[in-house]
């Protein structure tokens, strides 16, 4: 796993925050502190940036890239699933067609409530 604590070495993002999370059930995950990660295909903010969910602030705290291959149960927990099998399913149901390869790489956003 590749983390990253300096903006400064992280490549430029490729969306803005306001777009990470949008998916209904996983804002209401995020609000009801289930979901505390999500992961992108692309880089969706900086550490330090403030994400606004119905009017309640979240802290990204850590940006880094990691494999499909890498992810665990535990990941799936942060992104409010109860395994990695419910996590994989939910990401190909909402990308069809889509290869779930383990060498695919994803950013990795990890945030708090502030």
């Amino acid at each position: 796993m590749t983390t990253e604590h300096d903006n400064n070495a992280l490549p430029p993002k490729t969306c803005e925050i306001d777009r990470m999370v949008t998916v209904p059930e996983d804002v209401q995950k995020v609000l009801a502190g289930k979901k505390t990660a999500t992961r992108r295909n692309g880089r969706y903010a900086d550490i330090g940036e403030i994400m606004t969910l119905e009017g309640r602030d979240f802290v990204v705290e850590r940006v880094y890239s990691q494999s499909l291959g890498e992810l665990t149960d535990e990941h799936a927990r942060q992104e409010g699933f109860e395994n990695l099998e419910e996590y994989k399913q939910s990401i190909l149901s909402m990308h069809p067609g889509m290869p779930w390869l383990p060498q695919m790489r994803v950013w990795v956003h990890e945030f708090r409530e502030v």
